[in-house]
């Protein structure tokens, strides 16, 4: 006991001294509300910090993806224009259509700045115009399928009749496994659904199979992608299948588009336009 007091009597200002630290400390702490401020300042800066390290993570894992997605998109624009076997030194060369004639084709690549999906008849402006080679009545496509049809252009842009547009716009389509083909059009409801009619209902379907273009016309090559059979029953007015095609394409994100020029298309023209007046007049 005398060696505890003689501790204290010969520490009391250091003792005193850290006593007034410890209640100096735990008023700052505790009552200060500036203190307090700061320390949740700190936590929420580390915290921010940490969710950075994570969406930048996540930013990279997205990145990788669409870069691997560009790296398809690429390969199939590239068998489009040079073939299946093609290289990075290949020159264009034609395509063969349906017809066995021989086709080629350019592309244009652009942008879409502006888009509709809600209304009657849909269309979307890209960043090409006639400086850069686009005209009237070419094909649009985009990385996954058919999405509409230049109607007028401008130097620097042009505008696109989208294919959701109720009788404004009609695809010469085709079954991929059976090769029957009839005209695909949008009905105004739901921008995810064409329907291919004039298939006769004796061709065996599937939910899932696949449909394409039937390179029947001067704008879209043969066999390119359109979507998939997502149902289908018999048309009781004209006894053919009512085919419900779900789009390739998610029209409502067009981003980046292909503008497709058929470089015979003023030579087959004159006939699809003698075709066109004998079936109206008939």
């Amino acid at each position: 006991m005398g060696i505890l007091l003689r501790f204290f009597s010969k520490n009391s200002l250091f003792l005193f001294f850290l006593f007034l630290q410890i209640i100096s400390l735990s008023l700052m702490f505790c009552m200060n509300t500036m203190q307090r401020s700061w320390i949740a300042a700190q936590s929420a800066a580390f915290n921010a910090w940490i969710a950075g390290y994570i969406d930048e993570g996540a930013s990279y894992l997205k990145l990788k993806q669409a870069n691997e997605e560009l790296i398809k998109q690429n390969k199939e624009l590239m068998e489009l224009l040079y073939g299946r076997e093609y290289s990075s030194s290949s020159k264009p060369r034609v395509i063969a259509d349906s017809t066995q004639g021989k086709q080629m084709f350019t592309i244009i690549d652009g942008d879409v700045i502006n888009n509709s999906i809600n209304r009657k008849n849909n269309y979307f402006t890209i960043n090409r115009g006639s400086k850069d080679g686009v005209e009237d009545d070419m094909g649009v496509i985009s990385p996954n399928g058919v999405v509409g049809i230049v109607v007028n252009t401008t130097a620097h842009y042009s505008l696109a009749q989208s294919v959701l547009s109720v009788d404004k716009i009609k695809i010469n389509a085709s079954l991929k496994n059976s090769g029957y083909f009839g005209t695909l059009t949008w009905n105004g409801e739901d921008s995810r659904l064409m329907h291919l009619a004039d298939i006769p209902k004796y061709v065996s379907l599937k939910v899932g199979d696949t449909v394409v273009t039937d390179g029947k016309s001067a704008i879209f090559p043969q066999g390119k992608m359109i979507g998939t059979v997502a149902g289908f029953e018999v048309d009781n007015k004209t006894g053919f299948w009512d085919i419900s095609v779900e789009l390739s394409e998610k029209i409502g994100k067009l981003s980046k588009v292909f503008i497709v020029k058929n470089l015979k298309r003023e030579e087959m023209k004159p006939i699809q336009d003698s075709l066109m007046k004998h079936q109206k007049a008939e």
